[in-house]
This record gives C-alpha cells, sequence and structure tokens, in this order.
C-alpha cells in the first residue's frame, strides 16, 4: 500500500518493530496491535513510547497487572542496541544481518545522516539497492523528525560493544589492484573494514593506500600521477596484523 496513513500499514510496521529481532516488546502481538491502531491509540512507531497505563486500561480485558506488563515490556526496550533499532524501522532492502553489520560500522544514529552511497557500499554487506534504500531514508525530513522523537523518550540509539574493537586503520582508505595470493578481494576489504578503514573502487586524492596484487591494472598508474602509497600484499598483511 502506497498511502503512509493506511491502518494495516502502520499494524505491519508496528508487529515488525515490536518483534523479537527487533525491539522484542514482550506481549505486543497482533491482537493486541490490531486494538492499539484501531482505537486510535497507537498512530506512529514512536507513540508506541508515550503510552501510559490509563490507554492500556481502555482496552478489553486489560487488567492494571497486564498493563504494567506492557509498560515495563516497553521500557526495557529502550535498551536495546542500534543494530536491533535499524532493523526495528524497517528499512526497505535491510535485514537483520545488514542492521548489525551497519551499527559495528556507524556506531551512532546521528552519524547515518551524513553518509553517502559509497560510505554504505563500503561495508561488504551492504549492496547498491541497499545503500541506495538507506540514503533514502536518512536524507528524509520526515526520519530526522522520527529519530528526535525516538530520542527525546529516551532511546540511546547507540552501540555499545561489550569487547572493544581494534580501530587501528580508522579514517584511511585503501583500492585494491590485481589478484591477492592469501585472500580474496572481498575478505581484505572485509578486513579493511572490521578495523576501521574503507575501501573504494577507484585512487583519488582521498585514497591511502593502492594494494597492488599480482597483473594490478592502470589503477597503479593513477596512483602514481596522484603520488598515492602503492603497498603489495605483505605490507598489507603488515598493517593488519
Amino acid at each position: 500500500c502506497t498511502n503512509p496513513d493506511c491502518p494495516a500499514r502502520l499494524k505491519s510496521s508496528v508487529l515488525h518493530f515490536a518483534s523479537r529481532g527487533a525491539m522484542d516488546i514482550e506481549g505486543m502481538g497482533e491482537s493486541l496491535v490490531e486494538e492499539l491502531v484501531n482505537q486510535e491509540i497507537v498512530k506512529s512507531l514512536v507513540s508506541i513510547y508515550r503510552r501510559t497505563q490509563e490507554d492500556f486500561l481502555k482496552l478489553p480485558l486489560f487488567k492494571q497487572k497486564k498493563a504494567n506488563n506492557i509498560l515495563n515490556s516497553i521500557k526495557k526496550s529502550k535498551k536495546r542496541p542500534l543494530s536491533r533499532f535499524l532493523y526495528a524501522l524497517g528499512i526497505r532492502h535491510i535485514g537483520e544481518k545488514a542492521a548489525r553489520s551497519l551499527a559495528e560500522n556507524f556506531s551512532d544514529i546521528d552519524m547515518f545522516f551524513k553518509l553517502t552511497k559509497e560510505d554504505f557500499e563500503n561495508i561488504p554487506e551492504i549492496g547498491s539497492i541497499m545503500a541506495d534504500s538507506l540514503v533514502s531514508f536518512f536524507s528524509q525530513a520526515k526520519t530526522k523528525k522520527i529519530i528526535r522523537e525516538f530520542k527525546r523518550r529516551g532511546l540511546k540509539l547507540r552501540q555499545v560493544s561489550g569487547v572493544k574493537i581494534e580501530r587501528r586503520l580508522k579514517g584511511k582508505v585503501f583500492v585494491f589492484t590485481g589478484e591477492l595470493e592469501s585472500f580474496s578481494r572481498r575478505q581484505a576489504q572485509e578486513m579493511v573494514g572490521r578495523l576501521g578503514g574503507r575501501w573504494s573502487s577507484s585512487v583519488s586524492n582521498n585514497t591511502d593506500y593502492v594494494v597492488a596484487g599480482e597483473n594490478p591494472g592502470s589503477k597503479v598508474n593513477k596512483a602514481r600521477e596522484l603520488k598515492v602509497k602503492i603497498i603489495n600484499e605483505d605490507d598489507f598483511k603488515n598493517l593488519i596484523h
């Protein structure tokens, strides 16, 4: 349905948002969502966090204990990591795995409003169609408004990891050309991403390293022209280990 105010579309969005793989709001199943939307108690995803005990007591078969249980589940969901929130938003083409990768690479929701298609595509799990979808979603004024409202309701929207990830290549841009002996191109790009760096398909003044394998292409000539540092596979191994 293309109607943004369609009740069926809202019900589907709320169910996905509250689902176990997303914000995991226990007790917010299909029948409850149906009632909340039909009675216009929930009119948007953000409005889930504005609900009070009185709102739930208006519903059939709801007593104080049941209302409090739902409110506690909603409160607990505010502590979900950014990866779960990104998935919960229902961004087109973005599943659980992609959401985890996005949160690992960009740990604060505010970063997403500044990212380009290339920034997203530098994550191995994110393809061109997914990158287009992300750019489209985060370029909308209504998305910024929604995120501000979620924050006002107490959601932190940051990814906190129990293990500190080493970011020794943070800010460094790599371009790969030729065949590597020890890794596939994809594996090398993933290693760069895990260590905080970025990879690009073309050489520019922003490139820090061109990694040249066997039978390198014209990218090496471009690197020489721009005075970009050219390294071989052994040099690359030293950087990542």
